[in-house]
């Protein structure tokens, strides 16, 4: 009788853990973002809607390709953002150029971001590869990055000399 009770009470426990089991492993419902672009002239509108669980948000902008030839692929990029929170709201706006040679082996990039209500950022990158032959390789790089009007700026500098033999 004793280990009838105990079966019993096994199988109970191992249904019960199975019922349990199964309710949490039901997906959780993602939020779906709205995102789109579109092209306009030369460039391109883009922007998403979303929402977090604590926040809402919107960001747009407009991307352009202002050259793509012998001097290489310069790109720029206005855009915008605003977010809805629980601890407060906050709006950016800011735009990057960006510009590589493949031919090259060179890139360079230049943001600007600004908070509404808050102080200007400036960030700058570059690097370069240097191919002395097939097999030697120098490749260096540097970033800057400044809040204007506040402090000193952040300086990274790097450099990789490589030979394979």
């Amino acid at each position: 009788m004793q280990v009838q009770i105990i079966i019993g009470f096994a199988l109970l426990a191992c249904a019960c853990a199975q019922v349990s089991q199964t309710y949490e492993e039901r997906p959780a419902r993602h939020p779906r973002d709205v995102t789109w672009d579109k092209k306009v002239g030369d460039g391109k509108i883009f922007g998403t809607l979303g929402n977090t669980d604590d926040s809402l948000f919107g960001k747009a902008g407009y991307k352009k390709d202002i050259f793509n030839d012998d001097r290489g692929i310069l790109k720029g990029e206005a855009y915008g953002s605003r977010v809805l929170g629980a601890n407060g709201d906050s709006s950016y706006l800011g735009g990057k150029l960006d510009w590589a040679n493949r031919n090259k082996n060179a890139e360079a990039t230049l943001e600007l971001t600004k908070q509404i209500g808050g102080r200007t950022n400036a960030a700058a990158a570059a690097s370069k590869v240097w191919n002395f032959d097939k097999n030697t390789h120098l490749s260096a790089g540097g970033t800057v990055s400044q809040t204007l009007g506040h402090g000193k700026p952040d300086v990274g500098l790097g450099a990789k000399f490589e030979h394979i033999w």
